[in-house]
């Protein structure tokens, strides 16, 4: 039987990868042609790609590769792969997991699990992952270790907290906790000049954050950890998908008579939208272009004051993105020139016409 596509799934975890090797025939049959277990090392992605020349030299290089997401520990056969040769897709866990459900499968293990991925691959024409440039990979590591790094500082400072409130006061304990949140303090500035450091030696992306932080509100770091989460916006092809890589896009829960709540997906980038959070705040109480008269808006609408934050983060990102990708610098009074461009354009255009009209 001839092979139409052949995939290879893996399953990746910290120490190993299991992998299925799968091909789909002319008669639509998925049919799995080997399968083996890796060492997520650099020695391991080189027999896996000896491996694979040797289970199908004939179609080596159309072989389709298929991995679960899973924080950074995908990231090295991912790359090797494609560095390789090979097309690569990326999925989410909740997308494989849907599918798998979708078969009827029940049980779950490393090699079924790689199986379901390499039939996942047959079946369905899967999006090509590309991976971050070096540049911005860098820049997001920097910007995710200063919010790990401020999340362990807010849980200290709560625990700090409660200990000074609690009805027996314990020195030692309370001194510790006070050293920690400094230390925290202190990494946190170090890592805010490392991202800036990172951000002026490019003068390109510079010039363009720049322009994005002239919004008032809207911090380097802000900046920064949207655009690094984005690749630079460099596989961006219009706003809809912008939304819902980061979840922003609206869910409706509605069958028959019944209708349930309507709310945004949250299948996307949440690094972004946490930190939208408080620039949102920023775009109401700064009064920053139309913000504020969006926020009424909404909150008129369903008196949900979160909904309407939520809003402000979705129209905060797409100016983000507009503003970095056409390199344009802020216009706080977007609105009101776009108002009189307009009636400009129809008084030009109706003295044209009278012109026009005499002339003849």
């Amino acid at each position: 039987m001839k092979a139409l596509k052949v995939n290879l799934g893996i399953d990746v975890s910290k120490d190993k990868c299991d992998c299925n090797l799968s091909k789909l025939t002319d008669q639509l049959v998925v049919k799995v042609i080997a399968s083996k277990t890796f060492l997520n090392t650099e020695k391991g992605l080189e027999e896996l790609v000896n491996w694979l020349i040797k289970k199908c030299p004939s179609d080596c290089l159309k072989v389709h590769a298929v991995l679960e997401a899973s924080g950074v520990y995908h990231e090295r056969f991912a790359l090797g792969l494609q560095q390789a040769g090979y097309c690569v897709s990326v999925v989410l866990p909740n997308k494989a997991k849907k599918y798998m459900e979708s078969l009827g499968i029940k049980s779950k293990n490393d090699s079924i699990d790689a199986k379901g991925l390499a039939r996942m691959g047959c079946e369905q024409n899967l999006e090509e992952w590309t991976a971050l440039s070096p540049f911005f990979h860098q820049l997001r590591t920097y910007t995710r270790l200063h919010e790990d790094i401020q999340q362990k500082k807010t849980d200290t400072t709560n625990q700090l907290h409660a200990l000074k409130h609690n009805a027996v006061q314990i020195k030692e304990a309370i001194d510790a906790l006070e050293r920690m949140v400094k230390f925290f303090n202190k990494e946190l500035d170090s890592i805010q000049k490392l991202i800036e450091a990172h951000i002026t030696s490019n003068a390109e992306v510079k010039e363009r954050m720049d322009k994005v932080c002239d919004i008032k509100g809207v911090g380097t770091l802000s900046a920064a950890t949207v655009v690094a989460e984005m690749n630079g916006f460099d596989l961006i092809e219009n706003i809809p998908q912008l939304i819902s890589l980061n979840g922003y896009d609206v869910v409706e829960d509605q069958s028959g008579k019944r209708v349930g709540k309507t709310k945004i997906s949250k299948k996307g980038n949440a690094h972004v939208r946490r930190i939208l959070h408080m620039p949102a705040l920023n775009m109401k109480t700064y009064q920053v272009g139309n913000m504020a008269a969006l926020f009424e808006r909404t909150f008129d609408k369903h008196g949900i004051k979160m909904k309407s934050y939520v809003a402000l983060q979705r129209k905060l990102l797409i100016l983000i993105y507009t503003l970095y990708t056409k390199n344009e610098k802020f216009d706080k009074d977007y609105e009101k020139n776009k108002s009189a461009r307009v009636e400009q354009a129809e008084t030009s255009s109706r003295v044209r016409l009278e012109e026009a009209g005499k002339a003849a």
